[in-house]
This record gives structure tokens, C-alpha cells and sequence, in this order.
């Protein structure tokens, strides 16, 4: 167990490095995305479902905003 949660812990850390150098939006938010799910998962396996769960709806549904808005953004020419 304990060597499954390191081994979250580590996807997490490289899905953390993963957003902050992409330069393409899009891989940015499959990055968080994937991040997120990994990072979830290591709360629900420590024994907090609810704080995961809180997280994960949280924090996906507002930077998805974000992302959605600077993607539309970056493809309206005018």
C-alpha cells in the first residue's frame, strides 16, 4: 500500500510538472485533468472520499473555466 500511494504521489508531482510546461492549452488541460484524477485517487486511498471528491469537482470545474475561456479566446481571430 505504501508503495502504491508513492507511486501516486510521484504521477502526481509529474502531472503537476506536466501543466506547467506545456505551452498548447489543450495538453495543459488533459494534464490537469489526469493530474487531478491521480491525485484523487491518492485521498481515496488514505481513507478521504469525501475531501476527494470535494477536490476534484472544485478545482476541475473552475480551471476548466479558466482553460475553456483562454482557448476560446485564442481561436477568435478578431
Amino acid at each position: 500500500m505504501t508503495y502504491f500511494v508513492f507511486f501516486l504521489g510521484v504521477c502526481f508531482a509529474l502531472g503537476a510538472l506536466a501543466v506547467a510546461c506545456n505551452p498548447s492549452p489543450y495538453y495543459g488541460v488533459l494534464s490537469l485533468v489526469v493530474g487531478s484524477v491521480v491525485g484523487c485517487r491518492c485521498l481515496v486511498s488514505l481513507g478521504m472520499s469525501f475531501i476527494s471528491l470535494d477536490l476534484f469537482l472544485v478545482y476541475l470545474g473552475g480551471m476548466l473555466v479558466v482553460f475553456i475561456y483562454s482557448v476560446s479566446l485564442a481561436a477568435d481571430p478578431y
